[in-house]
């Protein structure tokens, strides 16, 4: 037993109190090939991991704490701007892996001359295997991205008109107006329109497979009256029939494990709890119409973080990640 502990990667988190820090915890907790070793937070050290996220009772002895151990992997859950704060503050070995699943790096920023991969695997996951630092999509991004990617890959995505409704763990755990029970029960709002701080990184992405993408993406995100999860509709023009573009989509994804192109419409009670994607595609005279879902702190954030350091550790892509759906 020992043997086998000592064999298995070590990983830290930093910054575990939140949504995000909660699911990449739990999904670490249960990863086969991993051995959590400490989680960091300074307002909480000393308190049991449970007294936070009161499901891991009985779960594991581990406490919060103040102080940075040596380890494999960091995953740097923290609020936008704090990443790169913590790293300008802390002396991180060569030896260690970061993942950071704030918006800090996604726009190829460097660490110590080492420029940070964007980490979505469906569109990098050759550089992902090979790199130090891995900048996480964010969940927006994350969705809309998947729903286009193909196209992109084609040379013939032009202007995109997306909307997409989040649920309100999108938001984070610290309270505001808009995320209180009472405001988010029976109602629904839009937010951020055409402004949304990930249009530059799906951008980028498109910009990746399509060297000569212009066009823009008209983004109106939505705040929904559930908890977790994305359902992005993405429409734009297409001379191509329904059957050739669903061949491109299924070609592009078929090596790809967490998104799987549908025949039959979709709903997000078949994501949520999991690490996949599910996409839907409709066509209506020369108009198609891309459906994305995805659970927005798993595929959006913890499990497509744990995906990355799979791929980058050389451990099986789907270790850890074989999640069951809340179904209905």
């Amino acid at each position: 037993m020992k043997q086998n502990m000592a064999q298995k990667n070590k990983v830290g988190i930093i910054g575990g109190a939140g949504y995000t820090g909660g699911e990449t915890l739990r999904l670490l907790l249960n990863h086969p090939e991993v051995e959590l070793l400490f989680v960091h937070s300074r307002s909480n050290a000393g308190k049991p991991l449970h007294v936070l996220h009161t499901d891991l009772l009985g779960e594991t002895s581990l406490h919060f704490t103040d102080t940075v151990q040596e380890a494999d992997v960091l995953f740097l859950c923290l609020g936008h701007g704090e990443s790169k704060k913590f790293l300008q503050e802390n002396a991180i070995p060569n030896s260690t892996k970061l993942i950071d699943l704030s918006q800090d790096f996604r726009l190829g920023e460097n660490y110590e001359g080492s420029a940070f991969v964007y980490g979505l695997p469906e569109l990098n996951r050759e550089e992902i295997k090979k790199a130090r630092a891995i900048a996480n999509p964010g969940c927006f991004a994350t969705a809309i991205q998947l729903g286009l990617l193909p196209l992109a890959k084609a040379g013939i995505l032009g202007e995109v008109f997306t909307t997409g409704i989040t649920g309100s763990t999108g938001a984070g755990q610290k309270l505001q107006d808009t995320t209180h029970f009472s405001w988010r029960a029976n109602n629904i709002s839009a937010y951020k329109t055409l402004s949304h701080q990930h249009l530059s990184e799906i951008k980028q992405s498109l910009r990746q497979l399509q060297l000569n993408f212009d066009k823009a993406i008209n983004f109106i995100p939505w705040r929904g009256d559930f908890a977790r999860g994305i359902f992005v509709s993405s429409c734009l023009s297409s001379a191509l029939s329904l059957e050739e573009i669903i061949k491109l989509y299924k070609d592009f994804y078929h090596d790809h494990p967490f998104t799987q192109v549908s025949d039959t419409p979709i709903h997000l009670k078949q994501v949520v709890n999991t690490n996949k994607c599910f996409l839907h595609i409709e066509k209506e005279g020369d108009k198609i119409v891309i459906h994305s879902v995805i659970d927005n702190l798993l595929k959006g954030a913890a499990g497509q973080a744990v995906q990355n350091m799979n791929l980058f550790m050389g451990l099986g892509e789907t270790s850890g990640l074989r999640l069951k759906s809340i179904a209905f």
